[in-house]
């Protein structure tokens, strides 16, 4: 391991400049290694200081967020109903809840909603998209006693009688993430106020990759255990630092990158507004937190068909709208293998699976073309 660990570290600093004067089978720690070494250690400090460089920039960039939230239509507790524009066919959005719902609404370059409502259509409801987009909020008093139960038989619903009220009739519900989801079992519990069902990157057989994996991932409640005693919530550092166990490298890679852009550009206004999105995390209600990780990841109640809300079972087969499952290729948090599994347990479901990442899917460069416009053809449609 150490010879073929040599080897590789010889062509990695030989394509960066660094010297390769120690011969081939020089044993390690030996005087006659001890150049590589010199150039190992000067490599190490150069990415590490390239790193840090990312890290500052970062600290310092002037970009804002460049646009304020849709006016709220609706509101329960810290969750607000958002309206986005458009004329058309009413569409109900619905994020994860441990992530704000704007990353659907980002930036003037990068909001998928606007997007749609920009589509056209007209005030009788005919050619555009409507948007509307539950933003969760942060979990107060009386959020932090809820379970999945709650949300979905209780705040979901009413925010989706509350979108339909507005509309004039039955919605599309679209989840995304840990939101489709949510959206499925809103769905099933209100098949009269939904006319599509659609799911972005939505987790259903937690154990269809990694069963150690997906285990090992919701043994990592313990320890926050009794933080979740006392505040009666898993907090953002928990929560983010569940998701760091899933590419552990991923700051050191994404902010080395951001050191090399230009500052003054769209791209790195890009990278900021992401990742300002990123660390505006929310907390998860202890009861939700235990049956997300316990439940979902450890005995993968969804993929089993166990999984229950308000004592009545999530049944996919279940669901008489259309629906479509759009699954990332290339997604890092939810492994597209437990996402894809939706597809054939949901009635005559379409399913796509553009190359991109899971948050790429609806603000990189390809989102657009791959998964933007799609939707909205897929969307008008019916």
């Amino acid at each position: 391991m150490a010879e073929n660990l040599r080897r590789d570290l010889r062509q990695q600093l030989g394509a960066s400049g660094g010297p390769a004067e120690s011969p081939p089978d020089a044993p390690l720690g030996t005087e006659a290694f001890a150049p590589f070494s010199l150039a190992v250690d000067r490599e190490m400090r150069r990415r590490l200081d390239r790193f840090l460089t990312g890290l500052e920039r970062y600290r310092h960039h002037p970009y804002q967020r460049d646009i304020e939230d849709a006016p709220p239509v609706w509101r329960e507790g810290a969750s607000r109903l958002l309206e986005i524009g458009g004329a058309g066919k009413p569409v109900l959005f619905v994020p994860s809840l441990v992530n704000r719902g704007y990353i659907l609404d980002l930036s003037w370059r990068k909001s998928l909603l606007r997007w749609l409502a920009g589509q056209g259509g007209d005030a009788a409801g005919g050619g555009g998209i409507r948007p509307f987009l539950l933003e969760w909020g942060y979990p107060g008093p009386t959020e932090r006693g809820y379970s999945l139960s709650d949300v979905v038989a209780g705040r979901l619903v009413r925010a989706l009688e509350a979108t339909c009220a507005r509309a004039g009739g039955p919605v599309t519900l679209v989840g995304y993430c840990m939101g489709g989801l949510l959206a499925l079992g809103a769905a099933l519990r209100r098949p009269d106020l939904v006319s599509g069902y659609v799911a972005l990157a939505t987790p259903w057989d937690f154990h269809a990759d990694d069963v150690a994996a997906a285990q090992r991932t919701a043994a990592l409640i313990n320890p926050f255990d009794p933080v979740m005693r006392l505040l009666g919530e898993l907090p953002v550092d928990g929560v983010q630092t569940l998701f760091a166990t899933l590419d552990p490298l991923l700051a050191y890679k994404k902010f080395s990158r951001f050191a090399t852009l230009d500052m003054a550009s769209d791209e790195a206004d890009d990278f900021v507004a992401l990742e300002d999105w990123l660390n505006d995390g929310v907390s998860l209600p202890a009861a939700i937190a235990r049956e997300c990780l316990s439940g979902w990841y450890g005995d993968n109640m969804t993929g089993r068909g166990e999984w229950r809300v308000a004592d009545a079972p999530v049944r996919p087969g279940d669901l008489r709208c259309r629906s479509l499952v759009i699954v990332p290729a290339r997604d890092r948090i939810v492994p597209p293998a437990s996402a894809a599994a939706l597809g054939p347990v949901l009635p005559g479901a379409t399913v796509w699976q553009p190359a991109l990442g899971h948050i790429g899917m609806v603000v990189s460069g390809g989102a657009k073309a791959k998964v933007w416009a799609p939707l909205r053809d897929w969307l008008l449609s019916a």
